[in-house]
């Protein structure tokens, strides 16, 4: 007999369980809040761990090829057909293969699209023709879906001033980001989790700015820098590393960490965050910094400012974060914390985002 569950397939990620970014993190809390009410089927890429067949009661399914780089369009292509012979309504994160949207409405299925980070289609770290093909994807995307989804107000406008469409904003979560206690197996691991230090958790790519923080680092000696980055991904990354790492006593540079017990206790237990990122939308790791409860340091573009509502502390090069990390008093920094914390309680619950994407999928 067939269920009369709406049968919804989520496109685009790496998959889950989570290991890394915001679109993976999303899909897990969607799926943990909704199972009971929806039937999910979440597509995953090769670069998965553990190939199991079912986590938070979505079934999942592999394709042999990762959903990033220059593998990413035809892994999208291939899952968003599957998808529309199998779902209702297909969610689609990071339209990078928008183009194939229109030739889907023959399956009659409803498409809603997340449009992910501000402007993805202008990002520095693209070629020409990448930031084309990205721009041509968000388009058709944006102009074929059933609705249209941004996760901050500048990206709302951005949707509706270049493609002349209407989009709803979603935020993400970061009420999972839970303060860990620091056990003798953490210290040993990382010694500096008793010491006070600042961090970053970035990728390693150039509109994350990693260099300028870690420039600002190297003048600061008497202040400790983590920076947690996936390093290898880019020449980028694997340039900065070498440069800085064990080079500088009070920088600490680590690869990715995907075991959020170390990650949650590497960042809740932080004296500052910095968000360095310039070109993001609601961007995941700050929230999470903010439901830690943690004082933030944030690039000072529009999105961030809207993110954290105007009360973070904001740099814009190297001597406006030399400044901060040198100036800001500690009861500042602690109040500022409180107001985060505070902020993200009221503005970013999974269980409020997971409710609207609910009444979209029931439309």
């Amino acid at each position: 007999m067939r269920s009369s569950r709406i049968k919804v397939s989520i496109v685009g990620t790496n998959g889950i369980p989570a290991q890394y970014g915001g679109y993976e993190t999303l899909t897990e809390y969607l799926t943990e809040y909704l199972s009971a009410e929806f039937d999910f089927i979440v597509y995953c890429s090769k670069t998965q761990k553990k190939h199991i067949k079912e986590y938070n009661g979505a079934q999942l399914k592999y394709i042999l090829l990762n959903a990033n780089g220059w593998q990413g369009i035809l892994y999208d292509i291939l899952t968003l057909f599957h998808a529309a012979l199998k779902a209702d309504v297909i969610l689609y994160l990071g339209p990078g293969a928008g183009f194939i949207v229109p030739f889907l409405k023959i399956f009659k299925k409803k498409i809603i699209t997340n449009h992910g980070g501000l402007n993805e289609w202008e990002r520095e770290k693209y070629s020409a023709f990448q930031r084309f093909i990205a721009k041509l994807g968000h388009n058709y995307a944006a102009k074929y879906s059933a609705y249209n989804i941004a996760d901050n107000c500048l990206l709302k406008d951005s949707i509706k001033k270049t493609f002349g469409i209407e989009a709803l904003v979603i935020r993400y979560g970061g009420d999972h980001a839970i303060k860990m206690g620091i056990n003798q197996e953490l210290y040993n691991k990382y010694p500096f989790l008793i010491e006070d230090y600042y961090v970053n958790v970035s990728r390693a790519q150039i509109d994350n700015n990693l260099h300028l923080v870690l420039e600002a680092f190297t003048r600061t000696p008497n202040k400790k820098l983590v920076m947690v980055s996936n390093w290898s991904i880019s020449d980028y990354g694997k340039n900065l590393k070498i440069k800085f790492k064990d080079k500088f006593s009070n920088i600490i540079l680590l690869d990715a960490i995907y075991s959020p017990k170390e990650l949650n206790a590497i960042r809740g237990n932080a004296k500052v965050y910095i968000h360095s990122h310039s070109y993001c939308g609601t961007a995941p790791s700050l929230v999470e910094a903010m439901s830690f409860g943690l004082p933030v340091f944030s690039f000072n573009v529009g999105t961030n400012r809207e993110t954290t509502q105007e009360k973070a502390h904001y740099f814009e090069n190297e001597e406006d974060l030399i400044n901060l990390v040198n100036s800001v008093s500690d009861e500042d920094l602690i109040l500022n914390g409180l107001e985060m914390h505070k902020i993200a309680s009221r503005e970013y619950s999974w269980s409020s985002v997971s409710s609207k994407y609910a009444e979209l999928f029931r439309k």
